[in-house]
This record gives structure tokens, C-alpha cells and sequence, in this order.
């Protein structure tokens, strides 16, 4: 898919941010940013903001709703009619029918983020469609096309989405996210602040799980070939790199295949586990049985399966300190918190880290009957 923009990507998306953030149409928090490591050493950037504290969640509003008894109402959804003042491009932009529009993310805690949302209001539960991954990644080739002059390596973009209750997702109206990389880093050159997902692609191995056992899509082969992972990381993941120019149908078969394996990775911890988190038959309306995060970069993409949307801090004496949600971020290897306790503990001791990464999604040690080499 192209874009087909008369302006740079690049441009028009930092142009309309600066204007909507002038006209105040869009309510940037300032974020303190520092960064911890897993017990592998791996980075992460830990992003604390205030001001995220005050935002009401909406599952939040809607238990509120419900406990006083009032009738239900339609959802606000904000990319039914999105303000002019946000809104960036019709996608493709030359056609009477797009499929899709960019939008300006209303709250950022980061500049320049921008969604993909679709048209049509389509559920955030279902599987994402050829055209979805198609759009999602002509906008991040177009974004290093249209920066190919430059000498920084981060002018990329981090794309993610979130699905299901637990993925921190946020809106039931189909979108995928879109950060600048160089933004994301808020100025640091350390060379070891990578993508999550980029150490994953480079640096992952090949997984020794089972075939996905779920595939209910023939079109989709049943293999693991091409499926790596990262040993260090402690949940479970599923990643695979693509060609330079891959087409839809070939993004598609391969975000259904990971797709299968985190199906088959949850299914497999719930019964172990006696957890519940797996609902044994997909909804009549297409919703998926899975809670998962997906990032996607020019090289490739990488599932995260979810079975908690976040972890609770405790002290030394037991006491809760607070509670840390992550979502689709969490592949870019970043968090955010919203309290000056966890940003306080999870600087002072980074083995929490590992703790809260390992809630979120399937435990490494018990995503496969083999353990990964290294």
C-alpha cells in the first residue's frame, strides 16, 4: 500500500502536532525519563508522569456507571468524527474511499504520536486485516524514506497495538499507534537504548516451542520457520523479521502465525496454571480468546501475550506501593508510572523489573516444554 501523501509524512504529522499543541486541541504531559535493566541486562525506559494519575481510566467510568445504577450509554468513540485540529490524513490519501485516517493521539506523554485508525468502526478484539498491517507499515517505510537524508539512525517509527482486556488497551475502535523513535529517546545517545523489539529481531533465536496447534486459518503454515525469540526477556514472545517490501498477504500469515503460538502460549499456561485466562472458543462476533500486544518495525514483527494488564508494587513490609500498566510499549522497551513511589522503587531496586514484566505475559520458564538454548 502507498501512502500516496503530497507532503512528507515526517512534516505533515510534526506540523499538525505543533499547531494542536499551540491551539491547545491536544494536552502534552511532560515525562521525567530515566532508564533500568532486566536481570539480563537489558534496558528499559522508565517514563514517569503525574499528570497520567488524573486521567480517568475507562474501565474505571464504567464500573462507576454501573454501580450507581445508571443506564448504559453509547461510548464516546473519538475516531468516529476525530477534531480537524488532530487530524492528519485520510489513508490512501487520493481516493473518495479510504480505508483509514492518522490522527493525532489527544493526550501524549511523547511527541508527535499518532494512530492508525480504520474508517469503519471496526472491534479492537478482532484479527487485524491485510489492509491494517499494509497502512500500518506503509507509514513506517515512508517514515525512513522521507528521512533517508538523515545521519541519525532513530528516525524511525515504533508502531504497536494493544487488544484484548488485558493488553492496556484503551478504545474498542480499530487502531494501531505510531511513536518516533527520536522522540522517544528525549535526547540519549547511548547506543544500548534500542527498540525492545529491535533487540529482539537482531539479536533473537530461534524458539523451541511446538507448532501452533490452534491455526484454524489453512492459508497459514503450521510451522515455526523464521520464529525467533530473546532468551533474556521473562516472558514469553513470539517475533520474525520479513523482506524489505513484504505485501499484506505476507504480513498477514505472518501476525496470524505469531499470533497462534501466543494463543497456544496462554491456553497452555491457563490449564497448567488453573488461571482462567483462556476463553476455550472465539466469540461469534470474531472477538479473539487473547489479551496481546504487537509491534511492528521496517524488519519485522513481534507478539507479546498478556495475562495481567499490570503488577502490583509491594513494599518490604508487604504494603501496596502502587500499580504499574503497561501495553504495546512494553515490545519498544518502555514503562510508564504514574506515582512517585514507583518511580522511586523501581529505580532503586530494577529486580522489581523483572517481576513486573514476568506478570504481565507468560513466564519464560514456563513457555516451553523444552527450554530455549542460549
Amino acid at each position: 500500500m502507498s501512502l500516496q501523501l503530497v507532503d512528507a509524512l515526517p512534516r505533515r504529522v510534526e506540523t499538525t502536532f505543533k499547531e494542536a499543541k499551540s491551539s491547545e486541541a491536544l494536552v502534552f504531559s511532560a515525562t521525567e525519563v530515566d532508564v533500568i535493566r532486566t536481570a539480563a541486562g537489558i534496558p528499559f525506559q522508565i517514563r514517569y508522569c503525574p499528570s497520567l494519575a488524573k486521567k480517568p481510566e475507562p474501565h474505571k467510568e464504567r464500573e462507576h456507571k454501573k454501580s450507581e445504577g445508571d443506564k448504559p450509554k453509547k461510548k464516546f468513540d473519538p475516531f468516529e468524527s476525530p477534531p480537524a485540529s488532530l487530524f492528519i490524513t485520510d489513508i490512501p490519501s487520493n481516493t473518495s474511499n479510504p480505508s483509514h485516517f492518522l490522527v493525532l493521539n489527544k493526550f501524549p506523554v511523547i511527541p508527535n504520536h499518532f494512530i492508525l485508525a480504520t474508517k469503519e468502526n471496526k472491534p479492537q478484539t478482532h484479527f487485524l486485516e491485510e489492509d491494517d498491517l499494509a497502512a500500518a507499515h506503509a507509514c513506517l517505510k515512508s517514515w525512513v524514506v522521507e528521512n533517508a537524508s538523515s545521519t541519525q539512525k532513530h528516525d524511525r517509527l515504533f508502531a504497536f497495538f494493544n487488544s484484548g482486556e488485558y493488553s492496556g488497551a484503551s478504545q474498542p475502535h480499530r487502531h494501531l499507534q505510531f511513536l518516533p523513535i527520536k522522540s522517544m529517546r528525549d535526547g540519549q545517545t547511548s547506543e544500548d537504548l534500542d527498540l525492545l523489539v529491535d533487540t529482539i529481531l537482531e539479536n533473537g533465536v530461534p524458539i523451541s516451542s511446538p507448532s501452533p496447534s490452534s491455526i484454524e486459518d489453512e492459508s497459514i503454515e503450521n510451522d515455526n520457520t523464521g520464529v525467533i525469540h530473546h532468551p533474556g526477556l521473562p516472558f514469553m514472545h513470539f517475533a520474525q523479521r520479513f523482506s524489505a517490501d513484504p505485501t499484506g498477504t505476507e504480513l498477514q500469515k505472518i501476525y496470524r502465525k505469531l499470533y497462534y503460538l501466543a494463543q497456544d502460549a496462554v491456553q497452555n499456561y491457563s490449564q497448567t496454571s488453573q488461571r482462567g485466562l483462556f476463553s476455550t472458543a472465539t466469540a461469534s462476533d470474531g472477538d479473539l480468546p487473547i489479551s496481546y500486544n504487537l509491534a511492528m518495525t521496517t524488519t519485522g514483527i513481534a507478539i507479546l501475550p498478556r495475562r495481567s494488564e499490570g503488577h502490583v508494587l509491594l513494599g518490604d513490609d508487604g504494603s501496596q506501593i502502587g500499580y504499574v500498566q503497561l501495553n504495546g510499549t512494553a515490545l519498544g522497551g518502555t514503562l510508564m508510572v504514574k506515582q512517585k513511589k514507583e518511580w522511586d522503587m523501581l529505580r532503586k531496586s530494577p529486580a522489581v523489573l523483572d517481576e513486573v514484566l514476568s506478570s504481565i505475559g507468560v513466564p519464560s520458564s514456563r513457555a516451553y516444554t523444552v527450554p530455549p538454548s542460549l
